[in-house]
């Protein structure tokens, strides 16, 4: 299928600056930008694996033909994360429904389950679960997994755990055909590699410490919900993304090291292997993941046909602004050029 290229502002040709802008100015405009409104949501009570509950909305219209699942990236909450939303208002219109979830450790999920972040380990079996109970809401298959960012490696690892729980637990509710498979936008595919690159650029650190302070807040709000779920001076020792890990994620789940953690929950080695349609959206200048890991996401895509790859020149981390000749190129009805061809993609699979 051919996808109409990405064509950005002369002045966001660079991957920090869309980064940037993007943050700074679509938080504060994005409702302007579409004609569709805020879907009906429901709240909703969800229990993923290992029985965690999980908060989320559900929006379900008239005729819907499928479902479209999603979570956001490595901090903030439902209610703050304006991408995420713009998602389900463009997806509701066009008839799909539409699950929207905090995942663990992260806003109202935090405050149902001192259970903290696993980066993909266990999030994908929390999607699977999520799908199984929105199909006994009245949620129709097929079942689309979506992020963005770190939400994009959680989605990638909900296609794998869909393949083995729904051969294995015939109490599911889930078939086969039910699994449509997920498109992501800007997943992060080595944490690795990526954090150590990261933290070599003035921007990159930059980021790093923003991104530290909101971990701590949520650690923080966790162990106000849950006393003495989490020791407070693990909390006050966890000023870095790595330290974060190291303080308060990797013993719970057995890892021996940071960098173990980062290698097993990775999904850059799942998607040769994944059997449900997939579609990356991938910037080669997004200025958050290390260049290096490209050469190794075409490699790995290319050995598998049921994954498709759109990489742009531009794009930036979970930017993909159009410009009005770019809108026009694309037949796109507004600039958000990384939601518009998941939702072609998606068109195209049903």
């Amino acid at each position: 299928m051919c996808y109409a290229s990405f064509n950005p502002p002369w002045f966001l040709q660079s991957g920090t600056l869309m980064t940037i802008y993007t943050t700074l100015w679509a938080s504060r405009s994005w409702k302007h930008t579409i004609i569709h409104p805020k879907p009906p949501y429901e709240q909703k009570i969800f229990i993923g694996g290992q029985d965690v509950p999980i908060f989320g909305w559900v929006a379900i219209p008239e005729n819907a033909h499928s479902t479209i699942l999603g979570t956001y990236g490595i901090t903030g909450e439902l209610d703050n994360q304006w991408f995420l939303k713009l998602l389900g208002r463009k997806a509701y219109a066009q008839g799909y429904a539409v699950v929207l979830f905090d995942w663990r450790a992260h806003g109202k999920t935090a405050e149902l389950s001192p259970t903290l972040t696993s980066d993909g380990l266990f999030e994908g079996e929390d999607f699977v679960r999520i799908a199984a109970a929105a199909k006994a809401m009245g949620c129709p298959g097929k079942f689309w997994f979506t992020g963005f960012s770190l939400g994009g490696q959680l989605a990638l690892w909900a296609v794998k755990a869909a393949m083995a729980l729904v051969r294995e637990d015939e109490n599911l509710g889930l078939k086969d055909s039910d699994i449509g498979g997920a498109a992501v936008i800007c997943p992060s595919l080595d944490s690795r590699r990526s954090l150590s690159y990261l933290v070599k650029q003035p921007l990159g650190r930059y980021l790093e410490k923003a991104i530290a302070r909101q971990l701590k807040k949520l650690a923080w709000r966790i162990h106000n919900a849950h006393p003495g779920a989490i020791d407070p001076k693990a909390i006050e020792r966890a000023n870095s993304i790595w330290g974060f890990d190291h303080e308060l994620v990797i013993e719970q789940l057995g890892f021996p090291s940071v960098e173990a953690y980062y290698d097993a929950s990775s999904a850059l080695h799942l998607l040769p292997n994944l059997e449900k349609p997939t579609l990356i959206i991938y910037a080669q200048d997004d200025p958050l993941f290390d260049p290096a890991i490209i050469p190794d996401l075409e490699a790995a895509c290319a050995s598998n046909k049921v994954v498709d790859l759109l990489l742009t020149r531009h794009g930036g981390h979970v930017g993909y602004l159009s410009s009005k000749n770019g809108q026009i190129q694309a037949q796109d009805p507004d600039p958000w050029w990384g939601w518009n061809r998941v939702l072609q993609w998606l068109e195209q699979k049903l």
